[in-house]
């Protein structure tokens, strides 16, 4: 019965220190930022060329959901890139810092699909790619950012520091990632489906709300 006591104390324990660990951790990204306002105007889309929008993406009650299968068309046709259901949101930037916040929701299933991107760089069409693998939130099909992400509603800020050339990626206000970024371009940030060029499902998904956008 002791030995019962003791081992459930030295789990409490480790369960509380674990979380004061990530209280530590847990910061607010956007300290310091000021909110840029957003319009329903900010939101270009870009989905299967042709297929209306409202049969690849729907806004409801505050929830934008992006889907594209592996087989659609690309969004303009005799384009050679994936299919995607995108939404670029304005304003494009090319100096100081940006930052992007919302909450995301990737569906069981969904894999081999960029949800997040910043579109624009001196080198290349991106300066950053964040895809989901099977759960797992990824840079490009690389670094590891973030696990078992599926079925459940995650925060992501992502922090563009132009002057500088650095990038972070904070998950639910931790920062996760930080790298230096592709050099200087005309840049926006992007969220929804993108099929990545392989490993991809054929159905992919992700819903996003309470997108904001700051600069410093």
């Amino acid at each position: 019965m002791k030995r019962l006591v003791g081992c459930n104390m030295l789990l409490l324990v480790v369960h509380l220190s674990l979380l004061y660990v990530t209280m530590v951790l847990a910061i607010d990204p956007t300290q310091g930022f000021t909110n840029v306002p957003l319009t329903s105007s900010s939101f270009i889309y870009q989905k299967p060329y042709n297929v209306p929008l409202k049969s690849r993406y729907s806004f409801d009650n505050g929830v934008r959901r992006f889907w594209v299968y592996s087989n659609d068309e690309p969004f303009e046709r005799g384009s050679n890139t994936r299919p995607r259901t995108e939404a670029q949101i304005k304003p494009d930037y090319s100096s100081g810092i940006w930052q992007f916040e919302g909450y995301a929701f990737v569906p069981h299933g969904t894999s081999g699909a960029t949800i997040l991107q910043i579109h624009g760089a001196a080198q290349g069409n991106t300066t950053l790619l964040l895809r989901i693998y099977n759960g797992d939130m990824r840079y490009y099909d690389g670094v590891v950012i973030a696990t078992d992400l599926y079925d459940k509603w995650f925060k992501v800020n992502l922090i563009h520091n132009v002057d500088e050339g650095r990038l972070m990626v904070y998950i639910n206000d931790v920062k996760k990632y930080e790298s230096h970024d592709q050099g200087p371009g005309d840049l926006y940030f992007k969220c929804g489906v993108y099929g990545a060029p392989s490993d991809t499902s054929k159905y992919m998904e992700s819903r996003w709300r309470d997108i904001k956008i700051y600069k410093k």
